[in-house]
């Protein structure tokens, strides 16, 4: 009797590979820096490649957890709030007489809590949308921001503060060199571990998942926990820029952020996507962003051009998962 051998291994498609969503976006980042170098003849150059995100890689940290709640199929609306909040405690700290340092750690215990409280409020109240849950969130952490500064500012930073945001080692920005850690760190997390199968299992069929013996709620807590950590490392980072604070800052980063992995190709129903995707979407949009601000347009017009790249790319992973591309 001959031996039969199965192989578990996808023949090599060509065609699917050349029309993965992530060709697309780096379509679309080559088009935008064309344009961009016509805006401004200066535009091409290494500075601006490297000086340029540190501009916006704030947020971007925000990025990488938010990719883990949506693949799981729950948003988290809370976390501009968060970065408010934290950033408001840190300046508060300091100022009360705590070494920058210490506040810095305090801004991430308090980040990572209100993550962990969210989490914790979806695994209570399951019957709850996300989308409800971190609404109420999101209004309570940065009300509590305003209730602790009003509408003051607070600021008073030492000077080697500065150095997170604008600082460089060797020629390269510390905040783009910090980020890509951290990518690389959520890269392995999503597609090499354990958590990370559980993350897309529990996206595709959250019920499977607790029948199969997934500890479902722990995942949610470690997701909630990452979130409310990477939310307090951009309050960091955005502070830094700034040199200083007030209750309304980060208002709009959580569509901001939810707009960057829509557009990496994650899927908003969970389940699918990659995080190379979520991250030329970062540069995308970011660079975009820098380009029109070359020429001043009005942060309305930047809005509304964002919104149709957004449609755009909803309509064509729709017809890709039609054609079961």
């Amino acid at each position: 009797m001959s031996e039969r051998t199965i192989s578990i291994e996808k023949p090599w498609n060509w065609k699917k590979f050349l029309f993965q969503w992530e060709w697309l976006l780096v379509v679309i980042f080559v088009v935008i820096h064309i344009i961009n170098s016509f805006i401004s003849p200066y535009y091409l150059n290494v500075d601006t490649f490297l000086s340029g995100p540190m501009i916006f890689l704030d947020k971007a940290f925000i990025v990488l957890p938010m990719m883990l709640v949506i693949i799981l199929g729950n948003i988290d609306i809370s976390v501009g709030s968060i970065v408010a909040f934290a950033s408001v405690m840190m300046a508060v700290l300091f100022n009360a007489g705590l070494p920058m340092p210490l506040a810095m750690v305090a801004a991430l215990i308090i980040g990572t809590v209100c993550g962990a409280i969210n989490s914790l409020l979806l695994i209570k109240f399951k019957e709850l949308p996300a989308m409800i849950v971190t609404l109420a969130t999101m209004t309570i952490y940065r009300g509590i921001a305003y209730v602790i500064l009003e509408d003051r500012a607070s600021g008073g930073f030492p000077s080697w503060f500065s150095f997170f945001a604008w600082g460089y080692i060797g020629p390269f920005p510390f905040i783009l060199l910090v980020f890509i850690v951290a990518a690389l760190v959520f890269g392995i997390l999503l597609h090499k571990t354990a958590l990370g199968r559980n993350i897309y299992g529990m996206g595709n069929n959250l019920t499977a998942c607790k029948y199969s013996g997934v500890k479902t709620d722990r995942v949610l807590l470690i997701v909630g926990l990452l979130t409310g950590l990477m939310s307090a490392v951009c309050a960091i980072f955005l502070t830094s820029r700034m040199g200083s604070t007030r209750p309304n800052v980060a208002l709009g980063y959580e569509l901001d952020v939810i707009a960057m992995v829509v557009l990496g190709g994650i899927s908003t129903s969970g389940g699918s996507g990659r995080i190379a995707g979520p991250l030329l979407a970062v540069f995308i949009i970011g660079f975009l962003n820098y380009g029109l601000g070359l020429i001043n347009v009005s942060a309305q017009v930047i809005l509304v051009i964002l919104g149709l790249l957004l449609v755009f790319s909803v309509l064509v992973m729709n017809l890709r998962i039609h054609k079961g591309a």
